[in-house]
């Protein structure tokens, strides 16, 4: 990956493609619960999605892997695919995106109030 590719974004866009290629692939259960993970997995993205790369390459090797062996989603992923996708990125209560840039904004609040009440 090239320093191009990296602040375009170009070399996520060729790999999102790659993944829903494959994805297509897969039989239909298999598509509804890769949408599901994508859902549920985005939320704990970074400001590029880059960190979820990863997780999302083993989670569809996962799903190719398991359809392949003829299991069922269910047996795979179990009933609860947001729970799933929790698991994956770190457990109940992992910090998001969000959570840090609230966390920055409110240390930044209180460095100014500090200095204007000081």
């Amino acid at each position: 990956m090239n320093f191009w590719e990296t602040v375009t974004g170009s070399d996520l866009t060729r790999e999102w493609k790659a993944f829903e290629v494959r994805a297509a692939a897969l039989p239909a259960e298999y598509r509804a619960a890769w949408e599901e993970i994508k859902v549920g997995l985005f939320p704990h993205s970074d400001f590029t999605g880059r960190n979820l790369m990863p997780i999302l390459d083993g989670v569809l090797g996962l799903l190719e892997e398991t359809a392949a062996d003829g299991q069922s989603v269910q047996e795979v992923l179990g009933d609860d695919i947001g729970a799933f996708c929790t698991a994956l990125t770190g457990g109940e209560g992992a910090r998001s995106h969000r959570d840090r840039w609230r966390e920055q904004l409110n240390r930044n609040v209180a460095k100014k109030l500090g200095k204007l009440g000081g």
